[in-house]
């Protein structure tokens, strides 16, 4: 029997590799499939892997059925045995209820790969409706790290160099870009990254970077203190300390 499954986890934890891999081993077993992804880091209509993995997919729109989308392939003669669904947490709730029939009513696989929440720890609608519809969620067990070394349990946004809590819930930026926290000049645009962070440190608004300039300027992180302060939390306190690694 088909079944949609749902692999979780946090960025950096190997989705979009386990995606490509998947897609690979039912391929070599003759099985016909369709890869899908949105707002990639490669660019439009790519999974791409941090390990440098790539490969085309389809881009996935608002105006996408996925019903549609097999049938239209199945009259032109195409096999459809299974789907990749990569950064389906940009999915909106009625394409993943499509994925859903898709299963039930014409037994194609779906194998869907996201991030279940983002920035402000909300669920994406995408990722709550597979949370809710899905015959299996798997977290992925290769877990990703927080600078501390502890295991990454949230997605930080930062802006230019700064930890922030609020904004879109959809904004594309990567983790590989640092940038230091500085006053911005005329025109200048605003830089989008992420960190993974365990929930301690994330609760703090403790980033790599400020938790860097905090050790090199020899100042102890004790475990009460208020990071909301520090100039790289964006807190109140802007002028008391550092920025944030993005």
């Amino acid at each position: 029997m088909a079944e949609l499954i749902f692999f979780s986890g946090t960025m950096d934890c190997g989705k979009s590799t386990l995606a490509l891999q998947m897609d690979y081993n039912h391929r070599a077993r003759g099985r016909g499939g369709v890869r899908f992804s949105r707002n990639d880091r490669a660019g439009e209509s790519r999974i791409s892997s941090r390990l440098g993995l790539e490969t085309d997919a389809v881009e996935v729109l608002d105006s996408t059925d996925f019903w549609e989308e097999v049938m239209i392939r199945r009259t032109q003669g195409q096999r459809v045995d299974y789907l990749i669904c990569d950064e389906a947490q940009f999915y909106t709730p009625e394409q993943v209820e499509q994925l859903a029939k898709v299963v039930d009513e014409i037994d194609v696989d779906v194998f869907a790969f996201g991030i279940t929440a983002d920035f402000r720890t909300r669920l994406f609608p995408g990722s709550q409706r597979l949370i809710e519809l899905a015959d299996r969620v798997q977290v992925l067990q290769v877990e990703a790290l927080c600078w501390c070394g502890r295991r990454a349990t949230h997605n930080a946004r930062t802006v230019d160099g700064v930890m922030v809590t609020e904004g879109a819930q959809v904004v594309v930026g990567d983790v590989d870009m640092v940038v230091e926290a500085a006053a911005p000049e005329a025109g200048h645009v605003p830089v989008v990254g992420y960190e993974t962070l365990c929930r301690r440190h994330f609760m703090r608004r403790v980033t790599a970077h400020g938790a860097s300039l905090m050790a090199q300027q020899d100042q102890l992180l004790p475990f009460d203190v208020d990071a909301c302060l520090w100039h790289g939390s964006g807190g109140p306190g802007e002028g008391r300390g550092t920025g944030s690694k993005g």
